[in-house]
């Protein structure tokens, strides 16, 4: 009796994931349509797109700034969110529940109403259009992912180690650095990688704060369909879609690999 129950929702749980994934894979053939219209199924095959990608200079440069967005917001935010976590994880009060409130906001509140906020306080301080104004905004956007991943690896982390740890001579520091932090490795890593796909991905405020010397790669995406629609945004979906495939189980495996190891020394 368990057999077609197991068998049913197999299939129920595959026609989800098709369901998720389908208008994706249709930007996969679209990329390689040989005339220049987003049209599906193509005429023709071509890969024109994915050169003109590569060497477009406008594509390379948004493509360049937005890996370089991402990866600087990425650390930053892996380290505060990490941090903030630790610390609303040693607080006893209810004082913690607020803050934790207060430090996920920028996931609840419309990208919009951050977006003109931001907007409004780079212009007094000229930072539109600047690195730092991005890695800032972005950094903002990125850190309640971190304290989420990290804040969820805490909850099952066993604290009677670093307790066993002190009465060793261990200080907190050593055995935070010793003892807690390879145990959430696993929910750092999540936290980093959330952090850099929000970046990378983030479009809304980016659109109020790009100028002509900096523009990420989403930007550069909108700018081409609202003005040009040809397959290279396409081609650009698919290489987006594979890279981030190919990232997520990259660091599932280092993850997994990090939990079993630190497992393994527990016992």
């Amino acid at each position: 009796m368990k057999q077609p129950g197991r068998i049913l929702l197999g299939l129920y749980c595959l026609l989800v994931a098709v369901w998720l994934v389908a208008p994706t894979i249709v930007v996969v053939p679209m990329s390689f349509n040989d005339k220049k219209s987003l049209a599906f199924p193509p005429s023709g095959f071509s890969w024109q797109w994915y050169q003109n990608f590569f060497t477009n200079p406008e594509w390379s440069a948004s493509l360049v700034g937005s890996l370089k967005v991402a990866v600087v917001t990425a650390l930053f935010a892996t380290v505060i969110g990490t941090l903030a976590a630790f610390g609303l994880d040693r607080m006893k009060s209810r004082v913690s529940g607020v803050l934790r409130a207060l430090l996920i906001t920028p996931m609840v509140v419309p990208g919009v109403v951050l977006a003109v906020g931001i907007y409004a306080v780079y212009l007094d301080t000229r930072l539109v259009g600047t690195m730092t104004g991005f890695v800032l905004a972005h950094t903002m956007l990125a850190v309640p992912f971190v304290i989420i991943a990290v804040s969820a690896s805490l909850e099952v982390f066993d604290k009677r180690l670093e307790t066993a740890a002190a009465s060793l001579g261990a200080t907190r520091l050593t055995a935070f650095r010793t003892v807690t932090l390879p145990l959430i490795a696993p929910g750092i890593l999540s936290g980093l990688l959330f952090a850099f796909v929000t970046s990378f991905d983030e479009i809304i405020v980016a659109l109020f704060i790009t100028s002509p010397y900096l523009k990420t790669l989403p930007v550069q995406i909108f700018s081409s369909i609202t003005r040009d629609a040809d397959p290279t945004v396409a081609a650009v979906g698919t290489l987006l879609f594979i890279v981030t495939s190919l990232v997520i189980v990259t660091s599932l495996v280092i993850g997994a690999g990090l939990l079993i190891g630190s497992r393994q020394g527990k016992r």
